[in-house]
């Protein structure tokens, strides 16, 4: 009889590395000015956030639907999701980490990034 091997564990990831592959998930989708806030001194809601624009809802869809295969293939699912059905903006709560995928119109209503301005921050490049 011959022993079953189980699948290999994917690398156990820190939430910056998560939020960074997040990010970088959100660009396979051609999202735009995909930003990865540290709110680590600011927040005890959580360490990262990561803003995406979209310019339609179906970009939106297909952006959030890549963010959540691509981590659950590192075994990380949402613990929250919320705006789904309307799609201006989605949010993918991770607990560690948050991502919001917004259309650009309404990113610029809710602006995060000013919100948070003391916040250190990093561009996600497709490069990266």
């Amino acid at each position: 009889m011959t022993a079953r091997l189980s699948p290999e564990k994917p690398p156990a990831r820190t939430p910056q590395e998560l939020a960074r592959r997040a990010g970088q998930l959100a660009l396979e989708k051609q999202a735009k000015d995909v930003l990865l806030l540290d709110l680590r001194d600011l927040s005890p809601v959580c360490d990262f956030f990561v803003i995406a624009s979209a310019e339609s809802e179906p970009q939106v869809k297909a952006i959030v639907d890549r963010v959540e295969a691509g981590l659950r293939e590192l075994n990380e699912r949402p613990w929250h999701v919320e705006g789904r059905g309307g799609r201006k903006w989605v949010l993918l709560d991770y607990v560690d980490f948050v991502i919001h995928v917004f259309q650009a119109e309404t990113r610029e209503v809710f602006l995060l990034e000013r919100l948070w301005g003391d916040a250190p921050r990093e561009t996600i490049d497709p490069a990266d």
